[in-house]
């Protein structure tokens, strides 16, 4: 064999890995936030305009609820495979199925043209990229983390993170510039162009992820003989505490994203009467600083552990709750960036950056990316997918403020504290060992 075919057949650097599963998941977020930011500044007046008000706005958040209860249907299914046939291939059909499903919406008629048709096919294409996106993640964490080196898991696992607010990043970006547009030239073709985009993209991802070998976590798992029958069912026999304690850290994860990036974005629009444009830029820096501060609170973790870079992030998220709810009702235009800025840097950088190496040192290669995906998804259907229909339902209830929510804002990061901290720390845990077991503490005599 050559050396040119030596060096060709080299495995991929955890650097290059890395890089791989960011661009990835940046794009496939891409296309599911696009969704997100549409249904808060465009689908209530071009899908249901047969609406009044707050009905329709309402109807725009329930489609947007649906594509994360679409997201468990893609998890299990996926994440079934992933373990059985290999993290690459699955990784692969979801960026294809989330490229095709953002395209259409592009390219649907509105209300006005076909009626009811038009919010059903919304609602079709939405399960759509729920299914590709809930597929997505366990993969695209466990590319980046089972080729980290266990001293760098943190770091390199959380680049699969920068996903999420690097596709905020682009799909506010899109907006934001498309929102430049008058307002008839915008609702006509503007916001369809965003959605277009997602072919182009489509193409870039799949050649980079083409170029990605499988991990060699799951190889070993081949090369032994231990794939899984039903890889669903031994993570419940095995696992389930790990599972639904993890499903409790995932809560204020989901519910800051999907505040600050979706409902205060209607909120500020709608109830404040404020200029969407300047919103999106605000949204925009916000998830720019979320994107540089995942890597270094993964790269914290790598050295005091995860469960304390995790703890710092969801206590600031419970402490800024109330004056985040204030300052948004100030009215300030300078006052509510700094909201977003803070939710969206700060809170969501922080407890978003470890939780990649956190949840897959908890589980098995046998069953961890079945374990990813029913630990993120199912429980995104009430940390992300019904916050924005809550917090809505919630600001009724406090006559047009935001007190309630910001009530709702500390329990739910009390939650995931509480869920933490029955947790193991489990930095620097062999990734191939059945079960993270907490290290036996000192006793220290009476």
């Amino acid at each position: 064999m050559s050396a040119g075919a030596r060096v060709a057949q080299a495995p991929p650097t955890p650097r290059r890995v890395a890089l791989a599963s960011a661009v990835g998941a940046t794009i496939e977020w891409y296309d599911f936030f696009l969704y997100g930011t549409a249904a808060a500044v465009v689908f209530d007046k071009l899908y249901f305009n047969g609406l009044d008000g707050p009905a329709a706005q309402f109807a725009a958040f329930a489609t947007f609820a649906v594509g994360f209860l679409a997201r468990p249907v893609g998890g299990i299914i996926f994440g079934h495979f992933g373990d059985r046939i290999g993290r690459k291939q699955m990784l692969l059909l979801t960026l294809v199925i989330m490229g095709v499903g953002t395209a259409f919406i592009g390219l649907l008629p509105t209300y006005d043209q076909i009626g009811v048709w038009a919010p059903v096919a919304l609602v079709v294409l939405r399960v759509l990229q729920g299914i590709g996106v809930g597929g997505e993640y366990g993969g695209a964490v466990l590319l980046a983390v089972e080729y980290a080196p266990a001293r760098r898991r943190g770091f390199y696992g959380s680049f699969a993170h920068i996903g999420v607010p690097g596709g905020l990043v682009l799909a506010a970006g899109a907006f934001s510039i498309a929102g430049l547009l008058p307002d008839e030239a915008f609702l006509a073709w503007g916001w369809r162009a965003c959605f277009l985009l997602s072919i182009v993209l489509l193409g870039i991802g799949a050649y980079i992820r083409l170029s990605v070998m499988e991990t060699p976590a799951f190889a070993k798992v081949q090369e032994r003989k231990e794939i899984s029958r039903v890889p669903l069912r031994d993570l419940l026999a095995e696992q389930p505490r790990p599972l639904l304690l993890g499903m409790g850290t995932r809560f204020i994860e989901g519910f800051t994203f999907n505040l600050f990036s979706v409902y205060l974005l209607a909120y500020v629009a709608t109830n404040l009467d404020l200029p969407r444009s300047w919103a999106l830029d605000a949204i925009l820096v916000g998830a720019a600083l979320g994107v540089v501060l995942v890597p270094v609170a993964g790269a914290l973790s790598d050295k005091v552990g995860r469960k304390p870079v995790y703890r710092v992030g969801a206590w600031i998220g419970l402490l800024f709750a109330f004056p985040a709810a204030y300052l948004v009702q100030t009215g300030d235009r300078w006052a509510i960036s700094l909201v977003f800025v803070v939710g969206l840097g700060v809170v969501y950088g922080t407890v978003y950056g470890p939780l990649a190496a956190f949840w897959s040192e908890l589980f098995d290669t046998r069953y961890r990316y079945t374990a990813l995906s029913t630990l993120y998804q199912v429980s995104g259907i009430l940390a992300s997918g019904l916050t924005p229909l809550i917090a809505a339902w919630l600001v009724t209830r406090g006559d047009g403020t935001l007190w309630w929510v910001a009530g709702y804002n500390v329990a739910v990061a009390a939650i995931s504290l509480v869920c933490a901290h029955f947790l193991p720390e489990t930095r620097g845990a062999d990734l191939d060992r059945e079960e993270v077991v907490e290290p036996e503490r000192e006793r220290v005599p009476a």
